[in-house]
């Protein structure tokens, strides 16, 4: 018997607006069911002495260090844009506030 009854698996798909057809409503109850005891499984491992992790290994960001390279000149760049002003590029506005 799951543990989860079709009434709220109906109750669920009223929710999230999907038609489920009365054989889904028993798939379902018992799918859902798996799905919960295993999330069960999972809380009885845990344990107060295992500090809580995002991630299995450490993660570390490689990142190269900044250097100064030459670039674009400025100036030549805004002159081939469409529209420039106060030297950066100008854009239509999007969204509805003062400036």
């Amino acid at each position: 018997m799951p543990s989860i009854s079709r009434e709220e698996v109906a109750y669920l798909a009223k929710l999230a607006r999907l038609a489920v057809t009365d054989e889904e409503l028993d798939t379902f109850a018992g799918q859902l069911d798996i799905i919960i005891g295993a999330v069960a499984r999972v809380g009885e491992v845990a344990a107060d002495d295992i500090p809580p992790t995002s991630h299995a290994v450490p993660v570390v960001n490689v990142l190269r260090p900044d250097v100064i390279r030459p670039s674009l000149d400025r100036d030549e760049v805004l002159a081939l844009a469409p529209a420039a002003e106060g030297g950066r590029f100008r854009v239509p506005r999007i969204l509805d506030e003062p400036e």
